[in-house]
């Protein structure tokens, strides 16, 4: 069992920045693909970022929504079991609930994958015109 539990949400103009902190109980976190996901009032929980980890290779995979390529950053440490998401240029259709999430399968399937191994229950980010 792993739990996830987001904080770093708040209140903050457009144009501003937050990062968001996924602390994760795992010993192992290097075996779960990490993401970030987000849910609007009134809509559909949407894919923000995912991150691989780094593998045998030692190179991490990191793939963005496109409303959030370029001013969205998500990283790791494992050796912290942490996942951070650094957004900068908010916009205030980026108000939403935000989501920490692991997964067994690979990175690249978060975007599409509907279920998820584990969830944390979500911190509000509201971004302010």
């Amino acid at each position: 069992q792993v739990q996830l539990v987001e904080s770093g949400g708040g209140l903050v103009q457009a144009g501003g920045s937050l990062r968001l902190s996924c602390a994760a109980s795992a010993r192992t976190l290097e075996l779960y693909a990490m993401g970030w996901f987000r849910q609007a009032p009134g809509k559909e929980r949407e894919f923000v970022a995912a991150h691989s980890g780094s593998g045998i290779s030692g190179s991490a995979l990191t793939y963005y929504a496109d409303s959030v390529k370029g001013r969205f950053t998500i990283s790791r440490d494992n050796a912290k079991t942490m996942v951070y998401l650094e957004m900068s240029s908010l916009e205030p259709e980026d108000t939403a609930v935000y989501y920490c999430a692991a997964s067994r399968f690979a990175a690249q399937t978060m975007a599409t994958r509907k279920t998820m191994d584990y969830w944390g229950s979500g911190t509000l980010v509201t971004v302010s015109s």
